[in-house]
This record gives C-alpha cells, structure tokens and sequence, in this order.
C-alpha cells in the first residue's frame, strides 16, 4: 500500500508457511510481490520439527526470510519424541526467531488432546529456557490454552503469541493479562469478524501484531486466491481503521511490536515505518 508523497511503510508478515506448496514454486515472485507493497519482512512457521530443514533452508535463501522451529497441534501425535533438548539445539540457528507454533486444535482434533497438550508443554519449556517466543494456535481450545498458559508462567516467565487470533475474548484479556501478544490475520478483514474486530481495538497498543497464515485466509478483498505476504496490507489497514489510528502509523506501531518480541531479528534500516500519511 502506497501512500502519497513516498514508498509505502515497513510492514511485517510475523507468520507464514512459505514451504507449503501453494507458495513453494514461486518464492522470489512472492518475495518480490512483498517488497513492492512494503512488506520488508516475513517469518515463515514450522510445523513438523521433522521437516524443519525444509523450512530453514527458505529462511538460509532470504536475508530477509526467518523462521520458528515447532510441531503443530495436528501432527503432535506423529511427533510426541521432540524434546525440549532438541527444540533448544535448532533454536541456536541465527535464522531461528520464535518456538512453534504449538498448541491446541479442539476443532479438527488430529491428535489426541492429552498429546496436544504434552507437546504444548515441551515448547513452553523450550520458549522459556530459549527467550523466544512462544507462537500458538490455540482453535476452540479457550479455557485449556489460558490455562496451561497461567499454569506455565507460574513455573517461569516466557513471551506467548497468540498467533492468527480468531478465539473468543477470554482468551484475549487471560493471555494479555501475562504479558501475551497477539496478532491478527485476514478473518480480521471478514464481513462477520464483527467481534473480532472489536477486541483488535481495545487491545493493548504495544501487543498487537499482524500475518497473513499464508498461503490460508486470503483477506478481504483477496478472498477467492491463495493467500501471501503481500495480502498482510489489507488486514493492517482494517486493523488500524479498528484503532482510529492512520495506516502508516499502524504499520509502525505493528514493526516495533515485533521486533520488540521478536529480539533475535536484526532491525534493518529500512524498518523506520514512520513515512505520514499526505
């Protein structure tokens, strides 16, 4: 997104899967589409350990590429031999930013809840002894996600993400309550995200993120296509509409967030994000 009198601000795609196929047989035309809407930086998400090397040799490939290392809630049971040790020793990786993401998916259920919960302990513990944050899915799992978050943080702080959050207001006020960030994806952009929205404006300023979960949840008005970085300026653009606040200082406001939380990423120079409005 241009604005008047300059090139568009510094935008972040705090988390997507560039390694899915969908996205996979055109990363420089998805990275150079990016760059052209001030998308300057991305972070693409692990969600098998097991494939991990896929997923960090696209963040060895861009300067401007890095990446998580986790298993997410659907493959936890194919997966339950990822130990905390292991996650600690691929997170020494300079491109390794963020554990996860991890956490718990009520609505499909892919693997049993007793194993999605185990696995989102090992990743709390790796995000506590690593200082990375802790990047969560958490669908339809309100009251056990907050749970084991409180249950966690009483054992030892570590920085949760609330990541693509779509949950109902529970969630919200009981993560940010201990320190959590929260981010924001396309469903922000949805004619039914009515709630949603407004709990992205009432949101602590200094916590909010935004992401595409590309290639999943194109935003309005992209609807119909495969999701990429490039479609995160939409859902910016809504999420400062929703703060009464204008784009270019959102889009500042969202870049220090994540580098904030996000500490092991270098800020380039170019991540000023303060170009006004005309």
């Amino acid at each position: 997104m241009t604005l008047a009198g300059g090139p568009p601000p510094f935008v972040v795609d705090s988390h997507c899967h560039l390694d899915f196929p969908q996205l996979l047989g055109d990363l420089d035309g998805v990275l150079s589409r990016a760059a052209d809407a001030g998308v300057g930086l991305m972070v693409t998400i692990c969600t098998r350990v097991r494939q991990f090397d896929r997923v960090l040799g696209i963040a060895e490939r861009f300067p401007n590429v890095f990446c998580s290392v986790g298993t997410h809630p659907h493959s936890a049971a194919e997966e339950t031999d990822v130990t905390v040790a292991e996650l600690v020793d691929l997170a020494r990786h300079p491109k390794v930013v963020g554990i996860g993401e991890a956490g718990l998916d009520y609505h499909y259920d892919h693997s049993p809840r007793d194993i999605q919960a185990a696995s989102f302990r090992v990743h709390v513990a790796a995000a506590r002894e690593t200082g990375l944050p802790l990047i969560i899915h958490s669908r339809e799992a309100e009251a056990d996600t907050a749970a084991i978050l409180e249950e966690e943080m009483a054992h030892g702080a570590f920085t949760p993400l609330l990541h693509c959050f779509s949950s109902r207001r529970v969630l919200a006020d009981r993560a940010l309550a201990i320190g959590a960030y929260v981010s924001f994806s396309g469903i922000l952009t949805f004619r039914q995200a009515g709630d949603l929205r407004e709990i992205a404006g009432q949101a602590p300023n200094d916590r909010v993120l935004v992401e595409t979960d590309a290639p999943y949840l194109a935003p309005v008005p992209l609807r119909s296509k495969t999701n990429e970085p490039a479609y995160v300026v939409h859902t910016l653009k809504v999420l400062a509409d929703c703060r009464n606040t204008s784009y270019a200082e959102m889009a500042k406001t969202t870049s220090d967030n994540f580098f904030r939380l996000f500490s092991k990423v270098p800020r380039p120079a170019t991540a000023t994000g303060g170009i006004k409005d005309a």
